[in-house]
């Protein structure tokens, strides 16, 4: 938390939020007013939402405040202001993917996705829908009427994707966690470009019952957060099977903020800088905060070991192959029909999937499993991998390519743990020579969550990059 010009206290975190409520410092009232300042000022330079609900968020924190009045107990989220990526359906308001395209009756006919009834149902205080890529890829087109994702370090650069608004309104102080989705990255990077922690959790572990889908066996759901710490709490709250998700995986769901011992001795991490693959796409500074990030691991008592990590190339490829197929069969009927209704970028991405042979998608899927067993080999001599979530800092909006959309995954090496499945967060390590964050990724093996978390938080105790925040402006 942080002491503002006046005598209130702005809190910067899930857990000293819910800390501050309980011990009376602030009410849920204030709480949700302070996002809802912040989201008036900002909103309209950065771009986070597609909705707003301040009716209902006030309602919501004057039930909390009720609560604590009668000194009834409180659950895990009460009080703490959310955003939602606009591909969760939520009965509060429409869902849209940010696509002209998207029937509007869909939302409606699915009800709130588990990852939004689960949230509300701990508490969290859901203040509006936040922007993505149209239908959670692509670019930003600035010919369609949604709100361009800005980066809250500089305007002119992106938030990144595809959960653009889910990243840039913590910055902004919007609200205090999110929820996102990570396809090939869609989570991490805007994490990695905004500064702030990103969470991917094994292939399964949070449902995606009520999500408008892009690619079936490489969606993840998860949450962001500023912290480690903040991203157990609410992992805590989504992760556990749903029937109503035919991947959603049945394993037992760990005690999340019980695993943040803040000490990693008797772990082992593998580390593979990934340098051989950006040729010039690297910014100066990143090896130098890409040794310090592994200088603090070592530090919290983890032992460092080298690796090279399997299959690089070819999983990258097998999950842009497996995204680009997926994503056509289920946009089939609508490109046909409503093609110049799509996003440029989006489009471009569909209408590649078309081209994909059913021989090539099965042969993407062999490829994926072989460098499943590999990874899965490798996890039997480290605990945990560290690679860098990308080589380069957030690009400038007038320098992406809207008919060439991949191109905005140069420098960065996300896709690879989509078709993997491990569990990846990605945190904050300082800043590229020209003042935007760069960022480091720590996976682990399958449904072993705990132990990344661990490693993220133990990371975040001894730096802190993650507590940095932008002087923003209004214009």
């Amino acid at each position: 938390m942080t002491e503002t010009d006046s005598t209130a206290t702005v809190f910067t975190t899930i857990a000293d939020a819910a800390a501050g409520l309980r011990r009376g410092e602030v009410s849920a009232a204030e709480l949700v007013e302070a996002a809802l300042a912040a989201a008036d000022a900002h909103d309209e330079t950065f771009g986070v939402f597609l909705a707003r609900f301040q009716d209902r968020a006030r309602a919501c924190a004057a039930e909390v405040d009720r609560k604590i009045a009668a000194g009834e107990r409180l659950a895990p989220l009460d009080g703490i202001p959310l955003g939602v990526k606009d591909i969760f359906a939520h009965s509060a308001g429409p869902t849209t993917a940010q696509s002209l395209v998207l029937d509007p009756a869909w939302g409606k006919s699915v009800g709130d996705a588990a990852v939004v009834r689960r949230l509300e149902q701990a508490g969290g205080i859901v203040v509006g829908k936040t922007t993505t890529m149209e239908f959670a890829i692509g670019v930003p087109d600035p010919e369609k009427p949604f709100p361009i994702p800005r980066n809250p370090w500089d305007a002119q650069r992106w938030a990144g994707g595809s959960s653009s608004g889910s990243a840039s309104g913590l910055v902004t102080g919007a609200f205090l966690g999110a929820v996102g989705t990570d396809t090939s990255g869609s989570l991490r990077i805007p994490a990695a470009f905004c500064g702030i922690t990103g969470f991917k959790p094994t292939f399964g572990r949070v449902p995606k019952s009520g999500v408008v889908p892009l690619a079936y066996t490489l969606d993840h759901a998860g949450p962001l957060a500023r912290t480690a710490a903040d991203c157990a709490l609410l992992l805590q709250v989504l992760a556990g099977h749903d029937a109503e998700d035919p991947y959603s995986a049945n394993e037992p769901v760990a005690d999340y903020p019980a695993a943040l011992t803040g000490d990693l001795h008797g772990i082992t991490i593998g580390v593979d800088d990934l340098d051989r693959f950006v040729g010039d796409g690297r910014d100066p500074l990143q090896p130098q905060r890409f040794s310090a990030a592994i200088d603090a691991l070592r530090a919290a008592g983890a032992t460092i070991v080298p690796i090279e990590i399997p299959m690089y190339v070819e999983t990258t490829a097998t999950a842009l192959i497996v995204l680009a197929a997926e994503s056509a069969a289920y946009h089939r009927p609508t490109l046909r029909s409503r093609y110049h209704d799509y996003a440029r970028g989006s489009r471009v991405v569909f209408a590649a999937g078309s081209s994909v042979s059913g021989a090539d998608y099965v042969q993407a899927q062999r490829v994926r499993h072989v460098a499943q067993r590999r990874m899965a080999e490798l996890f039997t001599e480290v605990d945990l991998v560290v690679t860098p979530t990308g080589h380069l800092g957030a690009p400038r909006i007038d320098a992406m390519e809207q008919l060439n959309p991949v191109s905005v995954l140069a420098g960065l090496h996300t896709p690879y743990w989509n078709s993997l499945g491990n569990p990846t967060i990605a945190i904050p390590i300082g800043m590229t020579a020209d003042g935007v964050p760069l960022s480091i990724s720590i996976s682990g093996k399958h449904f072993d969550e705990a132990t990344v978390l661990r490693a993220g938080d133990a990371y975040q105790r001894r730096t802190d990059h993650h507590r940095l925040t932008p002087a923003l402006s209004r214009s």
